[in-house]
């Protein structure tokens, strides 16, 4: 492996102690390590023990005197591949959710750019804090990697979840994202997930059973790869944990359409693995319909067809990727769909198989080729799925 470069940051918690052999690992495997600490992280941990195990001059006040005459945090961020903030207080944590910038490390990761890994560690009452879990969740929506903290004996006696994730499972996860091929460096990919709901009236929608789960991971290994990726996804649960990843939020198969088209001329790929719905009323009622008839008569007309759309425009040197998801003659309906679509590959869902399709954590496809190949995948995790889609694609481009 090529060397890389990481930043550690350091706060002042007890787990501080961990973060020395933190430090070792990523040194004796290659890395090049430089430390951001906080003043309180220096009761728990010396500067000279830093600079020792690091090799390097450790940053700790952002108004020391620079040799270099160069604005430390910046320098810092540009030089780093990664950044791990470990352990990672309430403090920090709050700091960095909210975009404030009072220390030497609060005021670096505002400025990194690069991946950045979060293991928090506090007492499992601070923990467990709906603002501190708020917080979280706003880095988790930032695109930071959280590495939770584990359930144990804690500093203060209790036990309970707060306890600072040990280092060599933080190097292990940090070395292994990594280390994935950037098979995807320097490309664009635009990936549609989720459902649409179409409104019948201000609280009731027609909808379908899509989790978008597939098409996150898609952008999640996509991104992995080196990727710019655009995720344009309708209404989910689920959230995006790679700063690689744009998302576009969105309703309705319209929003989609418009925000797919604004941006598919400047792409390399397209993977539209979105349950884009086919209808939808012709018109949505201005106030909730009341139950006063036995029955209701929607009018319901076509949804402007984003595959087709874009099939039509793309040039040779874009890829696009289009879902099929068939009930019958599944293989002779997804060719049709293959060539009328003009797409470059159709991945085939079947609702046969068991563990596949909407609502599950498994998929099994069929991808078919526009030059008549089919890569066939077993049943497994869609992360799986989803790393056998982009090496199709990969192969294609290549």
């Amino acid at each position: 492996m090529s060397a890389k470069h990481i930043v550690i940051g350091i706060t002042g918690g007890i787990a501080a102690y961990k973060s020395l052999t933190l430090i070792r690992l990523f040194k004796s495997n290659g890395y090049e390590v430089k430390v951001a600490a906080t003043q309180h992280a220096l009761e728990f941990v010396t500067p000279l023990t830093i600079e020792t195990l690091s090799q390097n001059k450790l940053y700790a006040d952002m108004f020391a005197a620079s040799v270099t005459r160069d604005v430390e945090h910046i320098s810092l961020a540009d030089w780093a591949d990664c950044m791990v903030v470990a352990p990672a207080t309430a403090n920090i944590i709050g700091k960095f959710a909210h975009g404030i910038a009072d220390d030497a490390l609060s005021t670096l990761l505002l400025a990194t750019r690069k991946p950045i890994f979060i293991a928090p560690a506090m007492n499992d009452k601070m923990f467990e804090e709906p603002t501190v879990q708020h917080n979280i969740d706003l880095l988790r929506q930032k695109g930071c990697h959280i590495i939770d903290p584990q359930s144990g004996f804690l500093a203060c006696g209790s036990t309970g979840t707060g306890r600072m994730e040990e280092p060599e499972k933080i190097f292990t996860i940090v070395h292994q994202t990594l280390s994935v091929p950037q098979r995807l460096a320097g490309k664009k990919v635009m990936i549609t997930a989720g459902p649409t709901y179409e409104p019948i009236d201000p609280v009731r929608f027609i909808g379908n059973h899509s989790s978008g789960l597939m098409g996150f991971c898609l952008a999640e290994a996509a991104a992995e790869e080196g990727a710019e990726v655009t995720l344009v996804t309708g209404p989910t649960h689920l959230t995006c944990s790679h700063p690689g990843i744009r998302r576009v939020d969105v309703m309705t198969a319209g929003e989609m359409f418009e925000q797919c088209m604004a941006i598919a001329e400047q792409q390399d790929i397209m993977i539209m693995a979105a349950a884009v719905a086919d209808f939808t009323p012709a018109q949505a009622a201005p106030e909730k319909i009341k139950k006063e008839h036995d029955s209701l008569d929607l009018h319901l007309v076509k949804t402007r067809d984003i595959l087709a759309t874009i099939g039509k425009q793309k040039r040779n040197d874009q890829l696009l990727i289009g879902f099929a998801l068939e009930t019958e003659h599944e293989v002779e309906n997804a060719t049709k769909k293959l060539h009328t679509k003009n797409a470059d590959v159709i991945v085939l869902n079947s609702l046969r198989d068991k563990g596949a399709g909407f609502g599950t954590s498994t998929n099994k496809v069929l991808m078919l080729t526009r030059d008549g190949q089919t890569h066939e995948s077993e049943l497994k995790d869609k992360h799986a799925i989803a790393k056998d889609i982009l090496d199709v694609a990969c192969s294609i481009i290549k």
